[in-house]
Parts: structure tokens; C-alpha cells; sequence
């Protein structure tokens, strides 16, 4: 479902080698399996190029680029056409297509400048303006394909320029999992889901595992808890930290001709294979604590203003996230906010109460007044986690100074009304923090 965004993180996190072996196995074939017509080849920005080669050396990046990663469900209740192969099922059954609804939105902003990877979130129920017409942001793509959704996406992050996009179907995801040889992620709760009119059956377990294509789709489909969409994305954002660590170990490389067969037949792109090199180049290079993962800032809707479930962007915090991490140039870094002002969750894996309650007080005489504890995590981690849930990563490396432990982490996988989530692992009960 993350689409491209995890086969660049993939076959990025190898090797330097990977660009040269990409280069050559995707220079006959068309990325572009949809060609744009003029008016939407204006929605993207070509304006100067985003990369270039120069002493026989392998293409790299030039400038930020900002890539909208489209990842598409359709099913053959979808469509008026439905290939030979696919009649007369009783099922819904998925469709190889790109014309579908984006089931996950992923804006990659990659900065040379900063040396930086910035990956937003986009949850598909965002109520917003598509053509006009108050709708979710995932339906641009089914009326008017990737240029739509780049145009929407735009609008909602107030005018961000979108350089190139890339669109991705559920198939290919699938099999891009099963070129790497299955990805090992920690599932944090039971999942289980039945869907007969779509042959969809989710049955994972809690706990740290090797998921196959199939299962890892299981992982990334599912959205049937309290949380909705908002939790899937923030699973996904799991499954891609912990698929770009995989991506470094060495034997992964001898799966790539696997991985770009993947890219090659289930990929549209109007990136040129000069840019795709460029980006892998600089995904090779990047220091994976300069990936920094966001969400859409927003909450959800109430049944009684709306019949429908959206997510409603906030705008103001938007403006400001826009700011910070897709100005142009180098991101400005914000001062921290006020201890009294800042909301921190607080999710225990040492099953100790002596240690939540030393953490909490030791904030609190501290000035962190607004502490809450948050859920249980399911496996113990030895090393802390402070996670700048709304990307104030300013303020998450202020709570990591004062407590002298743990890793400061940009990404929206805490807790959703936290502006800061302690993971609280074993380092703290060690000493690295207040004595017990």
C-alpha cells in the first residue's frame, strides 16, 4: 500500500550499486505506463530539472523534489470493463488498474539541502476540495488520475509545488514484499477481519514476525478498530521504518533483480529513470534518523455534523508543518514549545509502575504539566523512544536532553492527541533517567 515509497527505501537502503543496476534494467522500458495530456503535465513542476549527471558519474539529486506516491485499489465492482479472467467471480475481486481510489497517499519530500527524507501521510478520508466539490482526497484519482490528486494535494498544503508522482496497485505491493523476502514488523494487537464480498480475510497475531506479501497486505489493509484509517496510517508508517532498517542488510541485494522486476511491471511514474537513479542514489546516503515521518495534522469528524467518516484537516497546524518541513531551501527549526503547553503521552513497555510513575513525576517537577498514560505496548523495547507525534521535533529533542535517555524519533506513531509520546523502555529502568 505505500506503493514506490518502500520500493525507494528498498532498493536504497542496499547500496550504491543498486542506482547503477536500476539504470540498466529499467533504461528499455517506459516508467510511464499512462501518458499525461499538455494540462496535466502543467500540474507538475519542470520548471528546473531535478537532477544531473556530469563526469560519467551516475545521476544525483540537484534541489528538493516533492513526490506524490499514489498507492490504488480497484476492485471489478470498480469498473465497466472487467478483464476476461475475472468474469463471473461472486466476489469482488482486486483488478490490476491504476484508476481506482488511492488507498494510501504518501508525499516524499527529498532534500539534499538538509539531507533529509520528509514522508507525509495524506489519510485518504481527508474532507476536501477535489474539483471544487467537498469530497475525500481520495477520490482525485478516479476523476481525473494522478494529475487530479497532485492538484488536490497541493491545495490542501496551501500551494506546495508537486514535482513528479508515482502510482503503485495493491498486486504490486504484494509482490514487492515477496521479491524482498518478507519483512520483519512487530504487529502490535491481534487483527482479524472478514470480507466474503471481497475474498478479503485478515488473521494476523500480536507480536514480532515475518510477514509474507500476503500477510503484509493483511497488515496494511486492516482499518477496523477504533481508530480507523488514522491507525492504518500509522502502521504503515511502522511497517516502513521497519522495512527501510531491512533494506540495509547486505543480502538483500541479491533480490534485486526481483524488486526492480516488481517496479518495472507494476509501477506508473512520470519520473524519468535519470531521476529514479538520483533518488536511490540519495536514499543510499541518507542517515535513517534524517527520515522524519508526519501525518496530516486534523481530527476526526463527529456522526452528527457529518453522515460520513472524514478526516478534518486542521489548517493552521498544516500551515505551519508546511513551513518547517516543505519550505524551500533549508527547514527552519522551531524553539520547542513551553513544557506547561505541551501535551505528552506516556506508553509503557517495561511493565513496571515505579518507572511510569518516575517518569511522570520527574516531568512534571520539570514543568510538564499535561501528562497522560496511553496504552500498553505489546513488546519491550530497550531503548526509549521520544516520538514527535505532530513533528515538533524541536521540543521532542528538548524532553530527550532533560531525560538523558532514549531516541528522538519524527513520526506519527504515538499517541493521536499527544504532541509527545514517551516509549518508555528499558534504558530508563537502567538509570539513564531518575533512580528507581
Amino acid at each position: 500500500m505505500l506503493g514506490v515509497g518502500l520500493a525507494l527505501a528498498t532498493v536504497a537502503g542496499v547500496s550504491g550499486v543498486a542506482g547503477g543496476l536500476l539504470a540498466v534494467s529499467l533504461s528499455s522500458a517506459p516508467l510511464q505506463q499512462q501518458p499525461l495530456s499538455a494540462a496535466e503535465e502543467e500540474v507538475f513542476s519542470h520548471e528546473t530539472p531535478i537532477s544531473s549527471t556530469g563526469n560519467l558519474r551516475l545521476p544525483r539529486l540537484t534541489r528538493p523534489v516533492n513526490i506524490l506516491v499514489l498507492g490504488i485499489k480497484v476492485l471489478t465492482s470498480d469498473i465497466n470493463e472487467v478483464p476476461p479472467e475475472l468474469r463471473g467471480l461472486r466476489h469482488h475481486a482486486l483488478v490490476d488498474s491504476f484508476e481506482g481510489r488511492s488507498d494510501s497517499m504518501l508525499l516524499l519530500r527529498f532534500n539534499p539541502q538538509t539531507e533529509q527524507l520528509v514522508v507525509l501521510s495524506l489519510p485518504r478520508d481527508t474532507r476536501t476540495r477535489v474539483r471544487g466539490r467537498l469530497t475525500k482526497l481520495n477520490e482525485a484519482n478516479v476523476y481525473g488520475g494522478p494529475a487530479l490528486a497532485a492538484e488536490s494535494v497541493s491545495d490542501l498544503l496551501g500551494g506546495v509545488a508537486i514535482d513528479r508522482y508515482v502510482r503503485i496497485n495493491v498486486q504490486g505491493v504484494e509482490k514487492l514484499i515477496d521479491a524482498l523476502g518478507g519483512v520483519n514488523v512487530n504487529v502490535p494487537v491481534d487483527m482479524r477481519y472478514q470480507d466474503d464480498s471481497q475474498h478479503l480475510y485478515i488473521n494476523l497475531k500480536a507480536g514480532e514476525q515475518t510477514l509474507d506479501g500476503n500477510k503484509a497486505l493483511q497488515f496494511l489493509r486492516f482499518r477496523y478498530d477504533a481508530q480507523g484509517d488514522i491507525g492504518r496510517v500509522q502502521r504503515q508508517q511502522m511497517f516502513m521504518r521497519a522495512l527501510t532498517e531491512q533494506a540495509l542488510n547486505p543480502a538483500t541485494i541479491a533480490r534485486l533483480p526481483q524488486i526492480l522486476s516488481v517496479i518495472q511491471s507494476n509501477v506508473d511514474t512520470n519520473l524519468t529513470v535519470e531521476e529514479l537513479v538520483a533518488l536511490v542514489g540519495y536514499g543510499a546516503q541518507i542517515n535513517r534518523s534524517n527520515v522524519q515521518m508526519l501525518m496530516l495534522p486534523g481530527n476526526f469528524s463527529s456522526y452528527q455534523d457529518f453522515a460520513l467518516s472524514y478526516w478534518l484537516p486542521n489548517h493552521s497546524e498544516i500551515a505551519s508543518l508546511v513551513d518547517q518541513y516543505f519550505g524551500f531551501g533549508t527547514q527552519r527549526a522551531a524553539a520547542g514549545s513551553s513544557p506547561s503547553r505541551v501535551r505528552i503521552a506516556i506508553q509503557d513497555s517495561t511493565g513496571s509502575a515505579v518507572a511510569v510513575e518516575a517518569l511522570t513525576r520527574t516531568l512534571r517537577d520539570s514543568g510538564y504539566a499535561n501528562i497522560y498514560i496511553d496504552k500498553t505496548l505489546n513488546q519491550p523495547l530497550p531503548i526509549s523512544r521520544i516520538v514527535a507525534q505532530r513533528g515538533d521535533g524541536a521540543t521532542a529533542e528538548l524532553v530527550h536532553r532533560f531525560l538523558g535517555m532514549g531516541e528522538v524519533r519524527v513520526e506519527s506513531t504515538g499517541a493521536l492527541n499527544s504532541d509527545i509520546t514517551i516509549q518508555l523502555g528499558e534504558d530508563w529502568m537502567d538509570g539513564l533517567g531518575e533512580p528507581l
